[in-house]
């Protein structure tokens, strides 16, 4: 990889490139065992709690409730370089931003999360553009979606879930259970048909969780279509056309609509996966080809990815994202001290799923496959109003207030201790 000549030159012992989730609460982790000789490379003033959109697509929350300063939950002592990365030679060890910066590093941690590939679905960008579709996986779309929901008469509505590795997975499926109850509410869903397009062969992984759903779908009279990929919309004729997967004849359905909520393909940012960080066997997607337990680079071991773009085998979410990261920050610290990783990254996943306005069903997963609840004395295996509550008042003040200050989490134990390793043991050198 060449770099070309540039404005600046920096070096610093640790690079977290990306300020989401997973990086800011890596930066405040390090920052508390002393490490002050760290940058984040961060390009937005913003900081978002996606997980909230849901909310905000279902007319529950304004928009402007899931967006902060960045500058607020960046440690003191972490140097911000409010630059965009654009190169990664872990060879060379350094980062080229978009402004011409080489930042130069020893250790290095990817934190730079899905890239949102709105092109892949041809007439994707018209359809929404032409205020038929709507999309809750950007920040100035998710009000578009209230609109639909909050317009809709009656007709098709269609609710698109990609068969691909998305960020926040139950997120397509969670509208259309809370337009579908906002259609009953109203009296419109009897007059209504509610279509479920998904690439997934189930509702969901974990068969104790897909009971309860499959139960979800009958009650709203959803008509789900597994199996099926959504390759290309025609705005014009309000028509999403899919194709059967696994099917040798390319079998494809057409289904007209009325309003489409669609999900965007993901795949890590393109300068990730053009880099040698990328897993190779999967150059689509190009997620950083890490240890599934230790989330340390399979060929670099000065190099950590956690969150959306790290290629282990759980699924994407913040809750994911706030387990890894102390994970590869011992594990990072561990590395610089001469020992090998030890800490364990176990696939712990959390996906709140909300099924109605006031009732949410939360699926926790590891590696095992099987549920993994972390909740005392609570039945999380059914909907629950306490579970509601939890997504729209006790996540967001957990997530602003605790994860991203590198706190433990009051019901989650150790999520957020950086174990065995005091400040003196591992204070820059």
């Amino acid at each position: 990889m060449e770099f070309h000549s540039n404005q600046r030159r920096l070096h610093r012992r640790i690079v977290i490139v990306g300020g989401g989730t997973a990086g800011i609460i890596a930066a405040s982790l390090l920052h508390q065992v002393g490490q002050d000789d760290v940058a984040i490379l961060e390009p937005s003033e913003r900081h978002f709690y996606q997980p909230i959109w849901t909310l905000v697509g279902a007319g529950v929350v304004a928009k402007e409730t899931s967006a902060r300063s960045e500058a607020r939950y960046i440690p003191k002592r972490v140097q911000w370089i409010q630059e965009r990365a654009v190169e990664i030679d872990p060879e060379g060890q350094r980062v080229k931003t978009d402004l011409g910066t080489t930042v130069e590093y020893d250790f290095l941690i990817v934190a730079v999360g899905a890239q949102l590939n709105w092109g892949a679905i041809p007439g994707l960008t018209e359809a929404i553009r032409r205020g038929d579709a709507s999309s809750n996986y950007a920040y100035a779309l998710a009000p578009k979606t209230w609109e639909l929901i909050r317009n809709f008469k009656g007709g098709t509505a269609l609710f698109h879930m990609p068969g691909t590795p998305i960020k926040c997975p139950g997120a397509p499926q969670k509208i259309m259970y809370l337009a579908a109850h906002y259609f009953q509410r109203k009296g419109v869903l009897r007059g209504a048909r509610v279509i479920y397009g998904s690439g997934t062969p189930t509702i969901y992984g974990a068969k104790e969780y897909a009971a309860v759903l499959n139960q979800v779908l009958e009650r709203y009279g959803v008509d789900a279509k597994f199996n099926h990929e959504l390759v290309e919309i025609l705005p014009d004729k309000k028509e999403a056309v899919f194709q059967l997967k696994n099917d040798p004849g390319g079998q494809r359905l057409t289904i007209p609509y009325d309003i489409l909520h669609a999900v965007p393909p993901q795949s890590a940012p393109d300068f990730i996966r053009q880099s040698p960080l990328a897993d190779p066997q999967k150059p689509e997607e190009g997620w950083v080809k890490v240890n599934k337990h230790t989330l340390q680079h399979v060929n670099y071991p000065n190099v950590f990815a956690v969150g959306d773009v790290a290629g282990s085998p759980n699924a994407k979410t913040g809750a994911a994202a706030s387990r890894q990261a102390p994970v590869a920050v011992t594990n990072l610290l561990s590395v610089m001290q001469g020992k090998e990783p030890q800490a364990q990254y176990d696939g712990y996943i959390a996906c709140p799923i909300v099924t109605a306005y006031g009732r949410m069903l939360l699926c926790e997963l590891d590696y095992s496959g099987k549920p993994s609840p972390r909740i005392p004395w609570i039945n999380t295996f059914k909907e629950r109003y306490d579970m509601w509550l939890l997504k729209k008042y006790g996540l967001p003040w957990l997530y602003w207030n605790v994860l991203l200050r590198g706190r433990k989490a009051p019901f989650l134990g150790r999520t957020l201790s950086v174990e065995g390793l005091q400040p003196a043991k591992v204070s820059a050198q």
